[in-house]
């Protein structure tokens, strides 16, 4: 059955002229044949290259998908060509997968390899892939995807590149809070590219997270692009960040902590702003950070939390969502505030 999903699939994609077809595609191939190539046995530097070889895979297809085969540049018979080329790429992550499994098999990998796992894994997940299709025309736009694609370089998963990008200021404004015992807990549905497309998978509309130490809003702090003003990494935010589409939105809750809490939190922060941190891109798939300043939002809105022992739930930190900061305040630790909705006609 699923062999027959996977013809079907390859020759759907020769004849359509979907680019949110192709970009699903290859992402799916990628994401599963990762998460396979991780759960087998070998070294931490054998899987660490395979998954930069999957990455440099997904960024070729992608670049190739964007700026080649949906050119409008392009007719006739070279945009056919193109097209079976477009189809076949779909099948370069098998070949990745191949030289890992069995590094002293470097065959390419048969019909029966691809039909047994990769396809499965896809099917179980049709429900994901339905909501995705269902949002994908705008999640995986070209202007999207142009965009993340070009951003790309300036992450790093394996080492910190942002040191110092909190100034002595942030910081006097942040200690200047101690007497409001509170922290502040944003969720946000900002419209970035990198939103939308998370949106699409998860299903959620707000994915992304944010900590500050004022009801203001003075002091808003995450993991994120640094707007390409600074590196990917902790960086402070505005309320003007969150505003990137026309249903933008941000809800404010607060947490209850004493003063000696919040001033270890933000030591802590001060603590990771000098010794560096990067944005862990890679840890939005593989649930993992490789180094301990290396996080995604919502995973260091929750250490932050964790750290004094705010916490007010247990999840390991490479799985917390940006929603999970509400659904799971069983214990109604959290007081809502109130909401911004930008745009709002």
């Amino acid at each position: 059955m699923a062999g027959l999903f996977f013809g079907v699939l390859l020759i759907t994609l020769f004849i359509s002229n979907s680019i949110t077809l192709f970009e699903l595609t290859y992402i799916f191939t990628n994401l599963a044949l990762v998460v396979y190539t991780l759960s087998r046995p070998g070294t931490r530097g054998n899987k660490g290259f395979a998954l930069l070889l999957h990455l440099m895979i997904f960024t070729f297809q992608s670049v190739f998908c964007v700026s080649v085969l949906f050119s409008e540049n392009i007719g006739g018979a070279l945009a056919v060509i193109y097209r079976v080329v477009g189809v076949l790429l779909v099948l370069m992550p098998f070949f990745v997968r191949n030289l890992f499994s069995d590094i002293r098999n470097r065959n390419f990998p048969s019909v029966e390899d691809i039909r047994v796992f990769t396809f499965n894994e896809i099917v179980e997940s049709i429900d994901s892939v339905k909501r995705v299709i269902k949002k994908g025309r705008r999640t995986l736009s070209k202007e999207n995807l142009g965009e993340l694609i070009n951003d790309f370089p300036r992450h790093n998963s394996f080492r910190y590149v942002n040191r110092g990008s909190l100034t002595d200021e942030y910081f006097k404004l942040a200690y200047g809070t101690l007497p409001d015992e509170n922290v502040y807990i944003i969720i946000s549905n900002t419209g970035s590219p990198a939103s939308e497309v998370i949106s699409a998978f998860t299903g959620t509309q707000y994915n992304h997270a944010s900590l500050a130490f004022d009801r203001e809003l003075k002091t808003i702090i995450s993991y994120n692009g640094g707007e390409k003003l600074y590196p990917p990494g902790l960086n402070t935010e505005t309320v003007k960040y969150f505003n990137r589409k026309k249903d933008s939105s941000v809800i404010v809750y607060s947490l209850p902590v004493n003063t000696e809490k919040k001033r270890t939190i933000i030591d802590e922060i001060k603590k990771i702003n000098e010794q560096g941190s990067a944005y862990n891109l890679f840890g939005l798939v593989l649930k993992h950070s490789f180094k301990p300043n290396i996080m995604f939002c919502s995973q260091f809105v929750y250490k932050m939390l964790r750290i004094v022992g705010a916490n007010y739930f247990e999840k390991e930190g490479g799985q917390i969502k940006p929603t999970d900061l509400v659904e799971l305040d069983y214990e109604k630790k959290l007081r809502y505030e109130y909401k911004i909705k930008f745009n709002d006609a």
